[in-house]
């Protein structure tokens, strides 16, 4: 990967720093996590001037960047507070999986993580909280085994 232009660095650090604060959360205390990720977003945004998550492999990344879903911060940190890049993690590490819906990868991978500010982040939890609650109130033999 090219090192991404110094400006779009600078300007994907600055985004990270505020999400974070702004979300309760921490950057990942795994050597170069952070840094790799911060440095594929600002590459992202050189290459298609948007911060298309990093961690995916997408076989139109054009096309992908025009979808919201994976621009950071993505659905699944707006919704339920998980960032599966680990850029956005409680401050012993740990991804936050309180939120996710039952079934969910991050869920099985790491159990239940409790979000330790719970009051922050999560500007799409309504969307999050709909989808779980008709998730649950459809009929019974429509539940998959």
């Amino acid at each position: 990967m090219n090192q991404p232009s110094p400006e779009n660095l600078e300007k994907m650090w600055k985004y990270a720093r505020k999400f974070a604060q702004k979300t309760g959360t921490f950057f990942s205390p795994v050597e170069g996590v952070t840094e790799a990720v911060v440095t594929g977003l600002a590459s992202h945004m050189d290459e298609l001037g948007k911060p298309l998550c990093p961690c995916n492999f997408y076989p139109d990344k054009q096309a992908e960047s025009r979808n919201r879903r994976w621009l950071c911060a993505c659905d699944e940190m707006q919704k339920y507070k998980y960032c599966h890049c680990l850029l956005y993690v409680r401050e012993d590490g740990m991804p936050i999986t309180e939120h996710l819906p039952e079934g969910h990868e991050g869920r099985e991978m790491y159990g239940e993580q409790a979000d330790p500010a719970p009051h922050l982040g999560r500007a799409m939890r309504q969307v999050a909280d709909q989808g779980i609650q008709d998730w649950h109130s459809r009929p019974e033999d429509s539940q998959p085994e």
